[in-house]
């Protein structure tokens, strides 16, 4: 039997047409009063989205992580639960240590977009009814796992900041595929000179390979959680 209308006021926000209007209909059903923000073309103007959700004060918000143009929505989480909205990430993010960052955050669940409908309308009901939608262990494990990620990426930037800025050029150049010949023949250098140059980054990096550079490199890059 279906609940009485807007028990629950519930914000979707989510860049995925289909499945943003999914979750409407399913909530609406529900006896929700659902509020879907659409993410517009284009770039907005900076802070657009919150004062959208601001206006709508929703008791719960649906969040997507990758909001295209908007940019990250971890961004959004802190802000949400000042307001005490109660910030449920459905993503497709499958990282455990961004979990644990959305956690650390405050939000109040993590799900995959692969979870079914009755999963999210389950949670939205626990929350209603003010019960935990997590277990503390659960929540404990995930965040130290985005603890111990972080503190592992700030030991390898550091390694990166050990290299010159010539060394961070040449690394860069080998994270596009190019070869030290072409290194070389670019910087109008030797092969020798490139070769050593390589060597130091090897030795800086404290690995044994340029693949293995290129690896701590596009992980330092293009880590994580999008702040």
């Amino acid at each position: 039997m279906p609940r009485a209308l807007g028990l629950t006021r519930v914000a979707v926000v989510e860049d995925h047409q289909l499945f943003a209007e999914s979750l409407e209909v399913a909530l609406t059903l529900e006896g929700h009063d659902v509020h879907r923000i659409e993410v517009p073309d284009g770039t907005p103007p900076a802070g657009w989205l919150l004062t959208a959700l601001l206006r709508v004060r929703p008791r719960v918000v649906l969040l997507d992580l990758d909001l295209g143009s908007i940019g990250p929505g971890t961004r959004l989480i802190e802000p949400l639960v000042r307001t005490k909205a109660a910030v449920v990430v459905v993503t497709g993010e499958t990282r455990e240590a961004v979990w644990g960052e959305c956690l650390r955050r405050g939000a109040r669940a993590v799900l995959e977009k692969t979870a079914s409908l009755n999963t999210i309308l389950a949670t939205i009901r626990l929350i209603g009814d003010g019960r935990p939608v997590m277990s503390r262990e659960e929540r404990e494990r995930l965040m130290l796992v985005y603890h111990q990620e972080k503190q592992e990426l700030a030991a390898v930037r550091a390694r990166l900041d050990r290299l010159t800025p010539r060394e961070r050029q040449v690394l860069s150049c080998l994270m596009q595929g190019t070869t030290v010949r072409e290194i070389a023949k670019s910087s109008f250098v030797s092969e020798a000179t490139v070769r050593t140059q390589v060597k130091s980054i090897l030795s800086k990096l404290e690995v044994c390979s340029q693949l293995a550079a290129v690896g701590l490199a596009n992980r330092a890059q293009g880590h994580l959680v999008a702040h």
